[in-house]
């Protein structure tokens, strides 16, 4: 997962830490993605869900546009956040999860999420 890389002690955590110090140079890159717009939603939608197909996807996030949903669905699957499950029936039949990665993150969002709800006002 080379775009959710942790930033290691070159990148800017050269101080000494204590246990349980935290090195927040380490959430550049996670930043970086989950500030991606629709890859929050996207990774939500298909945790509350388990298993989704490209248009329940697209009728749950609502405006998201088609090329843009495709491109974030390629991006989660190739960073390991996705899997992508495709079933030999005519018409194709494509349903995405989350991965192992991916519901590990999802379970670890929970928390934010619900912490973002208690102040949206």
């Amino acid at each position: 997962m080379k775009d959710l890389k942790v930033v290691n002690e070159d990148s800017g955590c050269k101080m000494k830490k204590l246990p349980g110090d935290i090195c927040p140079h380490a959430m550049e890159g996670v930043l970086r993605f989950l500030g991606k717009s629709w890859n929050l939603m996207i990774l939500g939608t298909i945790g509350n869900h388990r298993r989704l197909r490209y248009t329940e996807i697209q009728n749950k996030l609502g405006k998201i546009s088609p090329k843009t949903l495709t491109a974030r669905l390629k991006e989660l699957v190739r960073i390991g956040l996705l899997d992508r499950q495709m079933f030999g029936e005519i018409p194709p039949r494509v349903e995405y999860s989350l991965s192992e990665k991916g519901r590990e993150l999802y379970d670890r969002l929970i928390p934010v999420i619900q912490w973002a709800e208690m102040y949206d006002h």
